[in-house]
């Protein structure tokens, strides 16, 4: 622990109500937020994260079931076996594993490709569960709260690249999840409790010194895909490695089950070629060759016909070739095959609403904001609900997609904002200001807050009189052009006012306001 987290602490446990002992190690540490906030958290963010990072893997749920197995077994035997751990393996390619607050813990397929053994399966499971019970997120959410960082929690966005007129394909988005940037102490604490469950239920502890040393080699080498995946949130070092194997010393040997993990892994195995060609055919999309991309696909479907990944990225293909009917029976494929998963039902949707099948694009784009609410399907609800003529409905979808932080999706939802309400809300886009000049007449400042053009802009002023004394209502004598973010400031006539003060009376009010054609 750093000299300044010894002050923070020292002061917390000085105040009396952020004072909390780490559940593993016994430790006094800071802590504002409570188990049940914790649990809750984690129970929260635990769908969307997955959604957001390739959705279940679902070709071989029998993996499904042998990696929560373990997982539950180590976790019955950890510092915390009460917490509702759950544990699921996701359809993503990157080799990485995290773990929320709470005990709800993923692991993706592309790292079950890479180990070797079920005690090195063991190994990542154990770390992960350690980052759980030992309440590393919620230290460090509120060791950011006191030192004034936001930690960035439940952040959703669909990520886009350009695939044809639909858009953006929704590969792999950026989590929702409460995802730690761990340290030092928090990885080698892990690492040792973590070796320490492996023990208890028979584990070899070496694994976890041949795992550390797998990732030290491949950080050497600077190997792109743990790069951007482990090594992100749980970065390797010799230092891990040394700690791991004094560890290792002290604890007794144990199994490594190769062969009985190599068996579960297999249908991996059968499969990579299959998922080697996706993520060929989506390089090749990048460059706007879709016939290429298809014949990958081809050949990626035949060696695996179950993986809903393969079919969504055809629609991708025949959507760039315009070929409409082919992407939604590509995109339908992929519904049947993984229809849990939130992306092939928002490109359908999508591809609905490009053919002007209003209803059955909402009932997609519906069906896959509610598996992750991306500004992508909140602006495209808004869309199809305008032309449905539910104008409220369009409008809540609209301010979902405005405020998120998609910056071209939330430009174009404020601008059907402004298109909808500018006939009864005006004021809300087009901002006024009554002032004295330096001539002592009043002025006013208009200004357009939308990116178009508006005309006929109208401004009521109001002038609030004494008590007993009729108030007065003027509008002003010209309507105005606004270009997008332009100000104007007019004068009204009214002065010259002696004391400035009197100008306090008035109160201007945008009244109209049309989009220019």
């Amino acid at each position: 622990m750093n000299t300044i987290s010894r002050i923070l602490l020292l002061a917390a446990c000085a105040l009396g109500s952020a004072c909390s002992v780490n559940p593993v190690t016994g430790e006094s540490e800071l802590s504002l937020v409570s188990e049940a906030q914790e649990i809750a958290l984690g129970e929260q963010q635990y769908a969307p994260s997955q959604q957001s990072q390739g959705g279940q893997y679902v070709v071989d749920p029998q993996l499904q079931s042998y990696v929560a197995d373990i997982g539950h077994r180590l976790a019955a035997v950890s510092h915390r076996p009460g917490l509702p751990y759950d544990f699921v393996v996701l359809n993503n390619s990157v080799p990485n594993a995290w773990a929320l607050p709470g005990g709800k813990i993923a692991v993706n397929r592309g790292l079950l490709i890479k180990l070797q053994d079920e005690a090195e399966l063991a190994a990542v499971l154990s770390h992960e569960i350690v980052h759980a019970a030992a309440r590393h997120g919620a230290s460090q959410m509120s060791r950011g709260a006191l030192t004034g960082i936001t930690a960035q929690i439940a952040t959703i966005a669909a990520a886009s690249a350009g695939y044809g007129q639909l858009g953006s394909r929704a590969a792999q988005a950026s989590s929702a999840a409460f995802m730690a940037r761990y340290g030092r102490d928090d990885e080698l604490e892990s690492d040792k409790y973590g070796m320490e469950y492996m023990a208890k239920l028979g584990y070899d502890p070496q694994a976890a010194v041949s795992l550390q040393e797998t990732f030290v080699r491949l950080s050497a080498k600077r190997q792109q895909d743990f790069v951007s995946g482990l090594f992100a949130s749980h970065p390797p070092s010799q230092a891990r490695v040394d700690a791991n194997r004094e560890r290792a010393k002290t604890l007794s040997d144990g199994e490594r089950y190769r062969q009985r993990y190599q068996r579960h892994i297999a249908q991996l195995q059968k499969d990579a070629e299959a998922y080697t060609k996706q993520d060929q055919a989506v390089a090749a999309l990048k460059q706007d060759d879709a016939h290429k991309a298809l014949a990958l696909l081809d050949a990626a479907v035949a060696i695996q016909p179950e993986e809903a990944q393969f079919w969504e990225t055809r629609g991708h293909a025949w959507s760039m070739l315009d070929n409409t009917a082919n992407a939604e029976k590509a995109y339908t494929t992929a519904i049947r095959k993984n229809p849990g998963y939130f992306s092939p039902k928002l490109y359908r949707g999508l591809s609905y609403l490009q053919s002007e099948q209003w209803t059955a694009a909402r009932q997609d784009l519906f069906d896959s904001y509610a598996l992750l609410p991306t500004p992508v399907s909140a602006y495209y609800l808004g869309e199809v609900h305008t032309e449905l003529g539910d104008e409220q409905q369009a409008i809540a979808y609209y301010q979902q997609a405005a405020d998120s932080g998609a910056r071209d999706i939330a430009n174009q939802a404020r601008t059907k904002l402004a298109l909808l309400e500018l006939s009864h809300s005006p004021h809300k886009y087009v901002a006024s200001k009554a002032y004295v000049g330096n001539d002592g007449y009043l002025w006013v400042a208009v200004r357009n807050n939308t990116n178009i053009a508006l005309t006929d802009v109208k401004v009521q002023l109001t002038q609030h009189s004494e008590p007993g004394i009729q108030s007065r209502q003027d509008t002003l004598g010209q309507s105005l052009r606004l270009d997008a973010g332009q100000r104007r400031d007019v004068k009204t006539g009214i002065g010259p006012f002696q004391d400035t003060r009197q100008a306090r009376q008035f109160r201007s009010l945008v009244i109209s306001a049309t989009p220019a054609q």
